[in-house]
């Protein structure tokens, strides 16, 4: 049999930048406008999906995307100092809209008669199951219980829930793409054309632009093709939904968003608490878990680090905990995870730098507190964004499957547990998504609203899915015979941050804070 030219490599070899390499100043600032600009995506989708269900006038949803903006940029800041330090972009979850659909649909609320006084009571409500959910994230980082319940995780159990980052947000794909095809199809055809195709075409110096900035020249040239059929009519008698997918104008974002803003903590008034809102949102929270572990885990190898040890792991949940208190005292309407096509845009353009992503994080506060100059990038339609999921979303599933190079893939046990927790993971959340609208709960629907929305959120979730069944099955079915078949010898020294020299290199803290956290 030939020589394998290709055995199992522990970091990825042709990414230009990693973790703790930075590229010159201008070449950062252009990646980091341009992380910018792809978390605007679902920064912008969020509220108007949730803002108009709560009561709230253009004015409000303008608002919240401007607070919501302020406080992923805080977020992603303090994860990359102090968190994981991975180069993770932290923003809105999509996780949180169950619960959140189950407070708007309260009777108490929906018995206001005034749209405005909804919109206020029910952002009061979202914001008090915020605050006590959080303490979940906090006490389980904090006091290192994820940490020890990641113990139990390996190459090939972390595979799939990786893997199924990326696969599980197809409805966020070709769907939304498909709704304007004319403007869609050409931004995916671009990009797959500049990345994969013109990646080695250098027409300034040494810079290959169309592989270190295909979103913002692909962004630009689609925009402003949407921009001229928006002005030459060519939607004028189409139909509404046709409209709202194409048409630039739609969003009334610029027209009532504010000149200055600047958010600031119970802006909409004092948080309003029920143990029913706080008990459904403790499941987004879990899911926001499960998820931000595998987008840390696929971020860690797309900056050529070592996975994230335990320690390192509960102290980015801790982190992302204080995040969820800061979204329910500003009032963004809704929580945190890691943004997957961020981490993505790491494999994309190659770049792995941890100051990129922390430069990002100023844009976010600068042009939330300009709400004008935001409201006008958050105008992009969607079906742009669909067209760049296609791609990134892709490439993070390809790296949570790339695990699977640590494990004996010939053994019928790992194939077994690889195969049913990705064909689970993706069926099962499409049977509960397929039952489930925003008044009538879904698939489990019993006389307790909390129970339903907690049970519906974490069955919706494709990662989390997959990693009740591949850890599961992969530490119950022939454990012991199988430790060096699962991916233990290589994955083992990752549990401890002495384990690896290299893990000191990308996870110790700045200003020498570990004299006073010692890692362990």
């Amino acid at each position: 049999m030939a020589e394998i030219s290709h055995p199992p490599m522990e970091q990825l070899q042709d990414l230009e930048y990693c973790i703790d390499s930075n590229p010159p100043w201008p070449e950062t600032v252009l990646l980091a406008f341009q992380n910018y600009i792809l978390m605007l995506g679902s920064s912008a989708f969020i509220p108007a999906l949730l803002v108009p269900a709560m009561g709230g006038t253009d004015g409000d949803k303008a608002r919240v995307m401007q607070t919501l903006l302020f406080v992923a940029g805080i977020k992603t800041l303090v994860q990359a100092l102090f968190g994981t330090r991975l180069p993770a972009v932290v923003g809105g979850s999509f996780a949180y809209v169950v619960p959140i659909a189950y407070i708007i649909n309260d009777s108490s609320l929906q018995r206001i008669s005034s749209d405005h006084e909804r919109f206020i009571h029910t952002m009061r409500a979202i914001q008090g199951a915020l605050i006590v959910a959080s303490s979940i994230q906090i006490i389980l980082g904090y006091s290192q219980v994820w940490g020890l319940f990641s113990r139990f995780f390996s190459p090939l159990g972390m595979a799939p829930v990786v893997g199924l980052l990326g696969l599980g947000m197809f409805q966020r794909g070709f769907p939304q793409l498909g709704n304007c095809i004319e403007i869609g199809l050409p931004m995916l055809l671009l990009v797959i054309g500049l990345t994969q195709y013109l990646k080695h075409v250098r027409p300034f110096k040494d810079v290959p632009i169309f592989e270190r900035f295909p979103i913002l020249i692909c962004v630009s040239f689609v925009w402003i093709y949407a921009i001229i059929l928006t002005a030459s009519g060519a939607y004028r008698h189409k139909p509404p939904h046709t409209q709202h997918s194409c048409r630039t104008d739609q969003a009334n974002l610029i027209s009532t968003a504010p000149w200055f803003k600047f958010p600031y903590p119970l802006q909409w008034g004092p948080p309003t608490f029920s143990v029913g809102h706080s008990f459904a949102m403790m499941s987004a929270v879990l899911v926001s878990m499960v998820e931000s572990t595998g987008a840390y885990l696929a971020a860690s190898r797309l900056a050529i680090a070592t996975p994230p040890p335990a320690y390192v792991l509960s102290r980015g949940i801790g982190w992302q905990g204080i995040g969820v208190l800061l979204d329910g005292l500003f009032g963004t309407g809704t929580g945190s995870t890691v943004l997957v096509e961020n981490v993505g845009l790491l494999g994309l353009t190659r770049i792995g730098s941890r100051r990129v992503v922390q430069v990002s994080a100023g844009f976010m506060i600068f042009f939330s507190v300009l709400g004008k100059f935001g409201a006008v990038f958050a105008s992009i339609p969607v079906p742009i964004y669909a067209a760049l999921h296609c791609v990134l979303f892709g490439l993070v599933a390809a790296v949570g499957l790339s695990f699977l190079q640590f494990t004996n893939m010939n053994s019928m046990r790992n194939l077994m547990i690889t195969g049913l927790s990705l064909f689970l993971g993706i069926s099962i959340p499409q049977f509960f998504v397929q039952y489930w609208d925003a008044r009538h709960y879904g698939l489990v629907h019993t006389n307790a609203g909390w129970f339903n929305a907690f049970l519906n959120t974490v069955f919706m979730s494709p990662a989390t899915v997959g990693l009740i069944i591949a850890v599961f099955m992969d530490n119950t079915v022939e454990v012991e015979r199988s430790k060096k078949d699962r991916g233990m010898p290589w994955w083992v020294k990752f549990r401890t941050f002495r384990g690896d020299n290299r893990n000191e290199e990308f996870y110790t803290l700045p200003f020498n804070l570990n004299r006073f956290f010692p890692p362990t």
